[in-house]
């Protein structure tokens, strides 16, 4: 199976070099990686190309943003699989292999979610984050967990998408994946750490500047899939939701309680 990964890179030349090691270390034998750079002025592109020879595509273009460089990278892929990690995050020693061997084991799921872990900027692990019910409903309320670099997808589900919104600024991932799966792609989970999400101070997530927006994107795409604005009833829904997420990253399930209620 061909698998094919898009880097973005902009500016986060401390991390790009980590980031492209950890994946063309795999030694996955039928890999095509393509790098999107807009415009670094911080040395990556130089760094980029010193690794060019390992390179399928490099694509050294502007753009309107994270989801258009994505768009930009993913035409030039040609894998019967697709992934994307970012420029300062990992793929951890033989996820390609997993990957692979899952989606050929599976034929029927066309999104495939793996576990992994959140690090800092020292690459360090602050916690471990494990892929659980990704289904729209979960998606809009907070119910699902996944990680994005950890996530992949057939090359079919894909080009059948309206592909990464370059209007989205904030969940670009979260919003292909939602119109993936509205569409009907078949979700499935891969039972180990594929990849290593790191926060920093300089990274979106890590940074928090964009909540706003980040809420704008989502009721946007409430809107879209659920042809109606959010409501108070929605706002509880994603108060049920978060709670139980909480308890079961604690540890606690709500099956077992059921279970107990039961007996």
């Amino acid at each position: 199976m061909k698998i094919s990964i898009v880097t973005l890179s902009f500016n986060q030349r401390a991390y790009l070099q980590q980031a492209m090691d950890s994946l063309l270390s795999q030694g996955y034998p039928d890999l095509e990686y393509i790098v999107v750079d807009p415009g670094s002025t911080d040395g990556s592109r130089e760094l980029i190309q010193s690794y060019s020879d390992r390179i399928a595509h490099i694509v050294f273009e502007p753009d309107q943003g994270a989801a258009d460089g994505l768009n930009k990278g993913f035409s030039r892929a040609t894998g019967d699989a697709f992934g994307f990690l970012n420029a300062d995050d990992l793929l951890l020693p033989g996820s390609l292999l997993r990957v692979a061997e899952f989606l050929n084991q599976h034929p029927d799921v066309d999104l495939a979610l793996g576990n992994g872990r959140i690090i800092d900027g020292a690459g360090e692990t602050i916690r471990t984050w494990m892929a659980r019910d990704f289904t729209v409903e979960r998606f809009f309320y907070g119910g699902s967990q996944w990680l994005q670099q950890a996530t992949f997808f057939r090359a079919e589900a894909y080009h059948r998408s309206p592909k990464f919104n370059i209007q989205n600024r904030t969940c670009w991932d979260g919003e292909l994946f939602v119109s993936m799966v509205n569409q009907g792609a078949r979700t499935g989970y891969i039972h180990a750490d594929l990849a290593a999400f790191r926060l920093h101070g300089d990274s979106i997530s890590g940074a928090g500047k964009n909540l706003k927006s980040y809420e704008e994107d989502s009721r946007r795409i409430f809107r879209q899939v659920r042809g109606r604005d959010w409501n108070t009833a929605d706002e509880f829904r994603r108060f049920v939701y978060r709670t139980e997420g909480f308890l079961i990253r604690k540890g606690f399930w709500f099956h077992d309680l059921a279970k107990r209620g039961a007996a």
